[in-house]
């Protein structure tokens, strides 16, 4: 196990770092993967208080945002969350993301994270990455674009680190989201160890730097299968919809099958879903399609 864990976190930098997709049977697919319509998406540039630094994050909105007919029509919002070692924009770049969207009445907000692990940090104080998102990412979206800005029409979902912040969000702040999705999700990440880390410093000191000290507050307090365990009936029945999918040739695929049966086990409503393909771009714009088709029945029903 500590072996396959390696071997994740090893392909996750290579993947977030890649300038190339990696190489497929229909490479065709991936030839033209920026937006088909630039208009629909915009950077803003946000500079966080919290943080410390500029924070852009990329909007891709509906087709009809800017028609008269929809001047006064408010959206939903799916937020989508990078992984470990990569970039606000990678959904825009590296998925077709803009076309699976121009058919939903919805906005993505596509945040940037850094290596943060969408976690206030132990060691570093400015690099509250939390925070960040619930209270000035958030406010700020609401603020400028016509949402739902409240638990029916959010959604939030996410790849690698970026799965497991989705799901924590869900999990500690069930008031703020309808759907918590994940993809190839780092379920096990605040309870990583330096020992299975050894050979591994710049992934290590991204956990030691947000998690701290083995037994720390902070690494407690954001366990999420430990979450799951502590949990009470009342809490469960406030949860939002949980999703999780890994492909089966993911070394993190153990790891995500168990998590799911923590969740079966804890009588957690939730969906499971396990496909051939492995950490890469090629399995997440597949899955991409599915979170979006999900979110949005389950912010229709909330």
């Amino acid at each position: 196990m500590m072996y396959s864990r390696i071997i994740l976190l090893i392909l996750a930098g290579l993947v977030a770092n890649a300038f190339t997709y990696p190489a497929i049977s229909t490479p065709h697919l991936f030839q033209s993967a920026a937006p088909a319509n630039n208009a629909r998406v915009q950077t803003v540039p946000f500079q966080s208080q919290l943080v410390g630094t500029s924070l852009p994050y990329n909007v891709v909105l509906p087709v009809n945002y800017h028609l008269p007919a929809s001047r006064e029509k408010r959206y939903p919002v799916v937020y989508l969350l990078h992984g470990l070692f990569g970039h606000y924009d990678n959904w825009t770049t590296k998925t077709r993301l803009t076309d699976y969207t121009a058919t939903y009445e919805v906005i993505i907000v596509t945040p940037e994270g850094n290596n943060g692990w969408y976690t206030d940090s132990q060691l570093a104080p400015k690099e509250q990455y939390e925070s960040y998102i619930l209270k000035e990412l958030i406010p700020d979206v609401d603020r400028r674009f016509r949402t739902i800005s409240d638990r029916s029409g959010r959604a939030i979902a996410g790849l690698s680190m970026g799965g497991y912040g989705a799901i924590k969000f869900g999990v500690k702040y069930p008031a703020m989201f309808a759907f918590a999705g994940s993809m190839s999700g780092a379920m096990n990440a605040a309870s990583w160890t330096r020992e299975e880390m050894a050979g591994l410093p710049a992934i290590w000191n991204s956990l030691h730097q947000v998690f701290g000290d083995e037994a720390g507050q902070v690494r407690l307090s954001n366990d999420l299968p430990k979450r799951i365990r502590d949990m009470s009936s009342q809490e469960i029945a406030a949860l939002p919809f949980i999703y999780l999918d890994c492909g089966t040739e993911d070394p993190l695929f153990p790891s995500n099958r168990s998590f799911a049966e923590l969740l079966v086990s804890r009588k957690i409503p939730h969906e499971y879903r396990q496909r051939p393909g492995g950490h890469s771009w090629t399995y997440w714009d597949a899955q991409v399609q599915e979170v979006l088709k999900l979110a949005m029945k389950k912010m229709q029903k909330s």
